[in-house]
């Protein structure tokens, strides 16, 4: 059965994948951002990353805490295999739907 997924988790997911191993939540959060050009809230961007866990869609681990950081770690995420293949479903059903469609002229 196929895995849904919304637009927002979507956006998530693609950000993980894009930031690869650097794929902690405020880098998430920016690159969220800039691919939608819209602000969003962190708190949004936590809680569906929290979703995607408990969904299986996602793994995450704590890295090792920094001075920068006052010796708090960083969460790290990445996709499972599961969270590949529902990402890989969203994208062939949206192309699927897009198929054939021509942008309209004027006003509708």
């Amino acid at each position: 059965m196929a895995v849904l997924l919304g637009a927002f988790e979507q956006a998530v997911l693609l950000a993980i994948v894009r930031l690869r191993e650097d794929a902690y939540g405020r880098a998430i959060l920016r690159e969220v951002q800039t691919r939608l050009d819209r602000t969003v809230a962190a708190g949004a961007v936590h809680v569906t990353l929290n979703r995607l866990e408990r969904r299986a869609l996602l793994l995450s681990e704590l890295g090792a805490g920094t001075e920068l950081r006052a010796g708090r770690p960083r969460r790290y995420y990445a996709l499972t295999t599961e969270g590949r293949q529902a990402l890989n479903q969203a994208h062939a059903g949206m192309h699927q739907l897009w198929r054939g469609y021509k942008p309209l002229r004027g006003t509708i």
